[in-house]
Protein backbone atom coordinates (compact mmCIF):
# COMPACT_ATOMS: atom_id res chain seq x y z
CA UNK A 1 0.00 0.00 0.00
CA UNK A 2 1.68 3.16 -1.06
CA UNK A 3 2.20 5.75 1.50
CA UNK A 4 2.12 9.25 -0.07
CA UNK A 5 3.33 11.33 3.08
CA UNK A 6 6.06 9.26 3.30
CA UNK A 7 7.47 10.07 -0.05
CA UNK A 8 9.12 13.62 0.20
CA UNK A 9 12.51 12.18 1.49
CA UNK A 10 12.45 9.52 -0.65
CA UNK A 11 12.26 12.56 -3.60
CA UNK A 12 15.33 14.37 -2.60
CA UNK A 13 17.45 11.00 -2.20
CA UNK A 14 16.42 9.89 -5.59
CA UNK A 15 17.59 13.29 -7.04
CA UNK A 16 21.12 15.03 -6.76
CA UNK A 17 20.84 18.23 -4.98
CA UNK A 18 21.19 20.46 -7.82
CA UNK A 19 17.36 20.16 -8.24
CA UNK A 20 15.25 22.00 -6.23
CA UNK A 21 11.96 20.83 -6.98
CA UNK A 22 12.82 17.00 -7.23
CA UNK A 23 9.16 16.18 -7.71
CA UNK A 24 7.28 15.59 -11.40
CA UNK A 25 4.07 16.61 -11.10
CA UNK A 26 4.06 20.20 -9.01
CA UNK A 27 0.23 20.33 -9.65
CA UNK A 28 -0.77 17.97 -6.64
CA UNK A 29 0.16 19.03 -2.88
CA UNK A 30 2.81 17.87 -1.12
CA UNK A 31 4.10 17.81 2.25
CA UNK A 32 8.00 19.07 1.68
CA UNK A 33 9.25 17.12 4.64
CA UNK A 34 8.24 13.42 6.50
CA UNK A 35 6.28 13.87 9.17
CA UNK A 36 8.23 14.09 12.89
CA UNK A 37 8.45 10.81 14.79
CA UNK A 38 6.82 13.13 18.08
CA UNK A 39 3.36 13.42 15.22
CA UNK A 40 3.72 9.99 13.89
CA UNK A 41 4.24 8.56 17.90
CA UNK A 42 1.02 10.43 19.09
CA UNK A 43 -1.16 9.34 16.36
CA UNK A 44 -0.09 5.96 17.13
CA UNK A 45 -1.13 6.29 20.67
CA UNK A 46 -4.54 7.74 19.40
CA UNK A 47 -4.98 4.37 17.46
CA UNK A 48 -3.67 2.01 19.83
CA UNK A 49 -6.67 3.94 22.34
CA UNK A 50 -9.40 3.66 19.30
CA UNK A 51 -8.21 -0.44 19.28
CA UNK A 52 -8.88 -0.92 22.94
CA UNK A 53 -11.95 1.00 22.56
CA UNK A 54 -13.31 -0.82 19.62
CA UNK A 55 -12.65 -4.33 21.57
CA UNK A 56 -15.06 -2.54 24.15
CA UNK A 57 -17.30 -2.19 21.98
CA UNK A 58 -17.42 -5.55 20.40
CA UNK A 59 -17.19 -6.55 24.24
CA UNK A 60 -20.74 -4.77 25.38
CA UNK A 61 -22.01 -5.80 21.49
CA UNK A 62 -21.74 -9.10 22.57
CA UNK A 63 -23.09 -8.71 26.13
CA UNK A 64 -26.48 -7.38 24.66
CA UNK A 65 -26.22 -3.47 25.23
CA UNK A 66 -26.55 -2.03 21.95
CA UNK A 67 -26.87 1.60 22.30
CA UNK A 68 -23.28 1.28 24.55
CA UNK A 69 -21.49 -0.54 21.68
CA UNK A 70 -22.88 2.05 19.40
CA UNK A 71 -21.57 4.97 21.61
CA UNK A 72 -17.84 2.85 21.64
CA UNK A 73 -18.15 2.60 18.08
CA UNK A 74 -18.59 6.07 17.99
CA UNK A 75 -16.13 7.27 20.33
CA UNK A 76 -13.59 5.15 18.07
CA UNK A 77 -13.80 6.33 14.76
CA UNK A 78 -13.81 9.70 16.24
CA UNK A 79 -10.64 8.84 17.79
CA UNK A 80 -9.11 7.08 14.29
CA UNK A 81 -10.51 10.40 12.57
CA UNK A 82 -8.45 12.73 15.19
CA UNK A 83 -5.09 10.56 14.39
CA UNK A 84 -5.64 10.74 11.00
CA UNK A 85 -5.98 14.36 10.93
CA UNK A 86 -2.86 14.98 13.33
CA UNK A 87 -0.81 12.73 10.53
CA UNK A 88 -2.23 15.66 8.04
CA UNK A 89 -0.98 18.83 10.26
CA UNK A 90 1.69 20.90 8.47
CA UNK A 91 2.55 22.35 5.66
CA UNK A 92 1.71 21.64 1.91
CA UNK A 93 3.04 22.91 -1.46
CA UNK A 94 2.05 23.39 -4.69
CA UNK A 95 2.10 25.43 -7.79
CA UNK A 96 -0.97 27.20 -6.66
CA UNK A 97 0.55 27.77 -3.78
CA UNK A 98 1.24 27.56 0.16
CA UNK A 99 -1.06 25.27 2.09
CA UNK A 100 -1.10 25.56 6.04
CA UNK A 101 -3.46 22.73 7.81
CA UNK A 102 -3.80 23.04 11.07
CA UNK A 103 -5.49 20.25 13.31
CA UNK A 104 -9.32 22.28 13.29
CA UNK A 105 -8.40 24.57 10.39
CA UNK A 106 -6.47 25.01 6.97
CA UNK A 107 -5.16 28.14 5.48
CA UNK A 108 -4.35 28.58 1.91
CA UNK A 109 -2.92 31.17 0.44
CA UNK A 110 -1.51 31.54 -3.53
CA UNK A 111 2.13 32.40 -4.48
CA UNK A 112 1.32 35.83 -5.47
CA UNK A 113 -0.05 36.51 -1.62
CA UNK A 114 3.25 35.85 -0.58
CA UNK A 115 5.70 38.11 -0.53
CA UNK A 116 8.63 36.11 1.42
CA UNK A 117 9.75 33.07 3.25
CA UNK A 118 12.97 33.33 5.38
CA UNK A 119 13.90 31.19 8.19
CA UNK A 120 14.40 33.76 11.44
CA UNK A 121 15.88 33.18 15.18
CA UNK A 122 13.37 33.55 17.60
CA UNK A 123 11.73 32.02 20.95
CA UNK A 124 9.41 28.98 19.53
CA UNK A 125 6.91 27.16 21.12
CA UNK A 126 8.54 23.37 22.02
CA UNK A 127 5.91 20.67 20.78
CA UNK A 128 2.67 23.24 20.68
CA UNK A 129 3.15 23.73 24.17
CA UNK A 130 3.21 27.44 26.40
CA UNK A 131 6.90 26.55 27.02
CA UNK A 132 8.86 28.84 24.70
CA UNK A 133 12.40 27.97 23.86
CA UNK A 134 14.95 30.08 21.69
CA UNK A 135 15.14 27.66 17.76
CA UNK A 136 13.91 28.58 14.41
CA UNK A 137 11.21 29.18 12.43
CA UNK A 138 10.39 29.10 8.58
CA UNK A 139 8.10 32.83 8.71
CA UNK A 140 6.12 33.52 5.53
CA UNK A 141 5.26 37.20 5.35
CA UNK A 142 2.10 37.92 3.02
CA UNK A 143 1.98 41.29 0.80
CA UNK A 144 0.38 43.06 3.56
CA UNK A 145 3.53 42.17 5.40
CA UNK A 146 1.31 40.20 7.75
CA UNK A 147 4.05 37.47 9.33
CA UNK A 148 2.63 33.96 9.51
CA UNK A 149 5.10 31.13 10.95
CA UNK A 150 4.67 28.48 9.27
CA UNK A 151 6.99 25.53 11.45
CA UNK A 152 9.40 25.60 14.14
CA UNK A 153 12.52 23.67 14.86
CA UNK A 154 10.73 22.35 18.20
CA UNK A 155 7.90 21.72 16.54
CA UNK A 156 6.41 17.62 16.51
CA UNK A 157 7.82 17.28 12.60
CA UNK A 158 11.48 18.46 13.68
CA UNK A 159 12.26 18.09 16.64
CA UNK A 160 15.93 16.97 17.17
CA UNK A 161 15.88 17.06 13.15
CA UNK A 162 17.80 19.84 12.28
CA UNK A 163 18.71 18.29 9.22
CA UNK A 164 15.15 18.26 8.41
CA UNK A 165 14.24 20.92 9.17
CA UNK A 166 17.09 22.76 6.80
CA UNK A 167 15.85 20.96 4.78
CA UNK A 168 12.09 21.21 4.51
CA UNK A 169 12.74 24.85 5.06
CA UNK A 170 14.87 25.33 1.78
CA UNK A 171 12.37 23.31 0.02
CA UNK A 172 9.67 25.61 0.85
CA UNK A 173 11.84 28.56 0.06
CA UNK A 174 12.63 26.91 -3.13
CA UNK A 175 8.72 26.63 -3.81
CA UNK A 176 8.91 30.01 -3.53
CA UNK A 177 11.51 31.04 -5.59
CA UNK A 178 9.99 29.00 -7.98
CA UNK A 179 6.45 29.74 -8.10
CA UNK A 180 6.36 33.60 -5.59
CA UNK A 181 6.34 36.84 -7.05
CA UNK A 182 9.57 38.25 -7.85
CA UNK A 183 9.65 41.82 -6.06
CA UNK A 184 10.48 44.56 -8.46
Amino acid sequence: MPLPFLTADRAFDAHPDDVALPFDDHDHWRRPYRPGPWRVGAAALVLLLASFVLLAAVIIAAAGALPGAGACFGVALLLIACALRMLRVGVWVSARGLRRVGFFTTKTLAWAQVASVRTVQQPVRWLGLPRTVQGQALVLVRQGAEQLPLFTDHSADFLARTEAFDRAADTVEAWNAEYGVVAA
